[in-house]
């Protein structure tokens, strides 16, 4: 089971992006723990803090609630999502890695590549060339974002010996041409979360133009 930092953040009334505060976090992922039996995983984003000792901090944190893994991504979202220097995260990345390593934290660290996402010129080559590095420095992962078509995704299976996973978006292959492919993960994103909001607005709206209770019953 996987969690979704924009489901977690819009449930707090807060935009995707480290709104909210990793405190506020925590609190949610301890409330998962004690109520699902499921191996979790969770959307760490950039890891709260741009100083990898805090990160590690951070990790450590969530591993005692008992999470098993973690996603780290290599953009920041400020004004405008970026994404960040792929040797300056390589080098943080290799550093929250061997710190993890060195206390005996065993946790598996997806790293998502936001190069599909952010429309990189070249995604392809630019995804091969981060995932390489981020194997290089410690990654367990590589999730790839947006990326839909099916030459892409065997192009990155075939590059790296990282499990690639994706996420679920209108023109992404089904489940079984993906794992053909190689795809070893699929992500919802929070667009599940989305259209059940979607669903509730409604459902309110129905309420209003009918004047009574009788569409959610319906």
């Amino acid at each position: 089971m996987g969690t979704s930092s924009g489901a977690i953040a819009a449930m707090l009334g807060y935009q995707d992006g480290e709104e909210m505060s990793f405190s506020e976090l925590e609190y949610i992922i301890k409330r998962i723990v004690k109520n699902v039996h499921l191996p979790l995983s969770v959307d760490l984003e950039a890891g709260y803090s741009r100083h990898p000792d805090e990160v590690v901090d951070h990790i450590t944190r969530l591993v005692q609630l008992g999470v098993v893994g973690i996603n780290l991504e290599d953009s920041l979202a400020n004004e405008q999502r970026k994404l960040i220097n792929a040797d300056d995260f390589s080098q943080q990345l290799e550093t929250i890695c061997t710190s993890l390593k060195s206390q005996g934290i065993d946790v598996f660290v997806n790293v998502r590549t936001d190069t599909f996402l952010l429309h990189c010129t070249n995604p392809v080559e630019e995804t091969i060339k981060r995932a390489k590095q981020y194997e290089k420095a410690g990654a367990d992962g590589i999730f790839v974002p947006c990326i839909e078509k099916e030459a892409d995704i065997k192009c990155i299976v075939q590059a790296t010996h990282l499990p690639l996973n994706v996420m679920g978006t209108p023109n992404l292959p089904d489940f079984q041409t993906l794992k053909t492919l190689g795809v070893k993960r699929i992500s919802m994103g929070n667009f599940v979360h989305t259209k059940m909001l979607n669903q509730l607005e409604n459902i309110l709206l129905a309420i209003k133009s009918s004047g009574s209770f009788k569409p959610v019953f319906q």
